[in-house]
């Protein structure tokens, strides 16, 4: 048995996808929200998997810093270099920034800081979501 604590996280962002045919092609923004799962086999001292202000603290602080009022951008975009000279908030990613490499990338960074994710939902629009979750090196 497991015992498990999920955290949504809302922010706003932009993209656009390269090399796609459909609308998403073009510069958009998204209200998204972001589920974040964890889950232990045994809780704290404290009778908790994680406290929920440690996930807002780093997380969604993260989040905040990393994603909120970003455009994300793959790396190879030719926009890039004109949106950063501009002034504008732009986020690189070596891959395009769709919603399954934004969930990854923030799987990974909870994993990185030590908490125990087996699962990241972004939610792109409120009827379309991608999901990561832990491989079995992960758990």
């Amino acid at each position: 048995m497991r015992y498990g604590v999920t955290k949504q996280i809302d922010f706003c962002y932009g993209h656009r996808l390269l090399n796609y045919q459909g609308k998403c092609r073009h510069l958009h923004g998204h209200n998204g929200r972001v589920e974040i799962e964890l889950s232990a086999a045994r809780l704290d001292r404290r009778g908790m998997v994680v406290d929920f202000d440690e996930i807002r603290a780093i997380l969604q602080r993260w989040i905040d810093d990393t994603f909120d009022h970003q455009m994300l951008l793959h790396q190879r975009d030719p926009l890039l270099p004109l949106l950063k000279r501009q002034g504008e908030r732009v986020y690189a990613m070596p891959q395009n920034p769709t919603a399954e490499a934004i969930a990854q990338r923030i799987f990974e960074h909870a994993a990185r800081q030590g908490f125990p994710v087996t699962r990241v939902t972004l939610w792109e629009t409120p009827r379309s979501y991608a999901t990561y979750r832990a491989s079995r090196r992960h758990r």
